[in-house]
Order: structure tokens, then sequence, then C-alpha cells
């Protein structure tokens, strides 16, 4: 019998942890889990814990040196000179004990979605651990260690022999997963980001198509700063759905980083949960219509893990297994009462947010049009070679 959806999950996950102030915290995947479980969305039945990749899985995007190379800052067996050339020990990507281990972990935890789903055990599979999408072939960044996307893509082409769609909503743009395949027509990357004007990686301009053969398979949206619901959700909904009609994937994988909210501390940009309760809906609008259903989703970014992560990510599962009208109960008080004394903010008491959220922003007109202007430039060829048909 095929399950509609599994959840990825164990505590194990939380051990990718750099250090106990650093923004990236993987605590929001027990906060997510208790989050579902208190409003009755997850049950035990469901729950899979996710396996270790092996190297030669991991070496199907990373280098073997570099491999070695986290095992042994792992151990404590690695200088600080070497470790800076794999982009280790630097502020963004510090060296914890057993940063190898716990990497594979988050990548095995990706793999094991992709299975259960095309192996046809799942319709959908949702593993919020993964989603590290900065990380590159002999090189560490942004938080990122092992890109168990680009594992996870290059995997699936080569076990099962499809077409894959790449669908990035995280505020920063996803390089590693789009220099990956930047020449493979196999491979199609959607990103929608803040511009990197002045946000990090600082790629992913609306001129990155792909190169080669890959040429028109590499989408961007570099969308303003203090983009809104509205804007973001017109670029995203447009872009989503002529691409994949443009491209006819088999599956689409989708990385649901959750910092172009309002709150988030590291960008700057003004959407609201109201955003995030439409991107897991319409890709699985689309996984339907052009996927036979099948959608596999990853985690990502998202540093106000107290406020926006729990109830953003819980989204993706709730739509997955058909149970939105459940946040019409509100935020559990069970929940609210666990882990209130732990956090630094006050907890949300609703799953939408309020009105006066922020103050209005003056450019908003001006946003809106330039971020119109970019998704006609990003979706030129796409409209281009569908005129000449």
């Amino acid at each position: 019998m095929t399950r509609e959806a599994i959840f990825v999950y164990s505590e194990e996950q939380l051990t990718y942890k750099f250090s106990e102030d650093h923004p990236f915290n993987h605590l929001r995947l027990n906060l997510t889990h208790d989050l579902l479980k208190s409003i009755g969305a997850l049950h035990s039945d469901v729950i899979i814990p996710p396996r270790m990749a092996t190297d030669k899985e991991i070496e199907l995007i990373h280098d073997k040196a570099y491999i070695n190379a986290i095992k042994s800052a792992g151990e404590g067996k690695l200088s600080r000179g070497i470790a800076n050339n794999y982009g280790i020990g630097t502020e963004d990507t510090p060296i914890f004990p057993h940063m190898h281990e716990a990497a594979s972990l988050l990548v095995g935890g990706t793999l094991t979605a992709v299975d259960m789903v095309m192996e046809g055990k799942s319709k959908h599979a949702l593993n919020l651990g993964g989603g590290l999408h900065h990380g590159f072939r002999g090189k560490a960044s942004g938080f990122c260690i092992y890109n168990d996307s680009s594992i996870a893509i290059e995997y699936m082409r080569r076990k099962y022999g499809v077409r894959v769609l790449y669908v990035d909503t995280d505020a920063h743009h996803g390089d590693g997963v789009q220099w990956a395949f930047y020449d493979d027509p196999e491979v199609c990357t959607l990103s929608i980001h803040e511009t990197g004007r002045y946000l990090f990686p600082g790629t992913g301009s609306v001129n990155e198509k792909g190169h080669g053969q890959g040429f028109g398979f590499s989408i961007n949206l570099p969308i303003d700063a203090f983009t809104e619901d509205e804007s973001f959700l017109e670029c995203y909904e447009t872009a989503f759905r002529e691409v994949i009609e443009f491209f006819k994937p088999d599956v689409i994988l989708t990385q649901n980083g959750a910092d172009a909210h309002y709150y988030d501390p590291l960008t700057h940009l003004s959407s609201s949960i109201k955003t995030y309760c439409h991107i897991p809906k319409l890709a699985h609008e689309l996984a339907h219509e052009y996927c036979d259903g099948k959608w596999i989703a990853v985690g990502g970014g998202g540093y106000d893990m107290w406020r926006v992560v729990p109830r953003a990510w819980s989204m993706i599962w709730l739509e997955m297994t058909n149970q939105t009208p459940l946040i019409k109960q509100g935020i559990p008080k069970e929940w609210h009462d666990k882990w209130q004394p732990k956090a630094p903010v006050t907890l949300p008491a609703s799953w939408t947010d309020p009105e006066d959220m922020y103050p209005a922003i003056p450019r908003r007109s001006e946003i809106m049009e330039k971020n119109h202007k970019t998704l006609e430039k990003a979706l030129f060829h796409i409209r281009n070679e569908k005129n000449k048909r």
C-alpha cells in the first residue's frame, strides 16, 4: 500500500550542531515535530528514522579528499590552515566533533525520503533535516557541509533515471545545487531568493541560466529586499507553473528555507506565514498534475526558530497529508507551555501573523514592479520557446 506521506525524523539529527550560539540550530526539528504531534497531525506510524549516507553516496557530489578532510576535522586531526581551504573552521561553518557522521545522517535522511517516494512506498516525503544547499564539491559554505539536495538529485538520476525539478524558496540563493547541475539538461533548478546585492552568497542573478546542454534549465528570481507576500507569491507561482510546464519533470524536490519571513534576523524580506501556507500548497498541486504525486521536500534556512520555523515547516506536512484544517485549532497550549520557558521571545499564539507585524514598506509599489520585471527576464527564454511551438 502506498502511503500519502512519510516524515523522516530522529533526534539524532540534532547532532548537526556547530555551537550553542550559532544561528543554524536543528532544535528547529524538535520544535516542529512537537508542534505537529500536539495538534494531532503526526503519528509514529508515518515517522521513519534517517539512515546514514555512505561515503560512496556522498561521493556522488563531493570529492573524496574533502570527505576525508571532514572526517579528520571531526576527529580533531586537521590543521586550521588546511581546514580553511575546505571552508570549515570558519565563523559560518565551524568544526565540531563527529561532523562527518552528523552531516552524513542529514544526507541519509534525504536519501531515505527519496527511496520511499521513488519506490512507490509513499507519494510524498519530508526530511526537514535536509536542505543544506550551499555545499560544494570540495568546500563547505554557509552552514552546509554536505549538500544533501545535490546528492539526492544525482542519486535519483543514476538509480531511477528521472528528470528532476528542484525548487528552492530559501531567502539565500541555492548556489551549490545550481552549480552542481549547471550543464545538465535532465535537472532544472528554480530558485527564488533575496537579491545577492546585499545577501550571502551574492549569486543567483537572472542571467545565470545554465551552460552548454543545460542552458535554459537554471532559473533565478532574485527579488528585492523588503519584498512582501503578494509580490513573493506572484513570482513563485508564475515561475513554478511555467517552469514545470516547460520542463515536465518526473519528480519534484523542494527546498523549504523559512528565512524569507519578516522576523528572520539574517535576511531582509517581509513575507509572513501566508507565504509559507501557499508554498507547499502549490508544490502539492503541481506534483500531482505533472509527477504522479512524486514530491520530496527538505528543510533549509530559517533563523527565527521559535516564532517562524515551527509554523512554516508544519505547513509542509499539513499540506502533504491534507490536514491543513487542523490549524483552525490554534497553537496548542501543550506546545506553548513546553517551549515558552526555553524561548528568548514570546511564542506565537496563532498560526497566522498579526496584520501590523511591520510598518508599511515605503517603496512597496516600486519593489513589486522591479520584481515583476525580474520575473519576466527570468522566464523570457521559456516564453520565447513556447511561442515558437
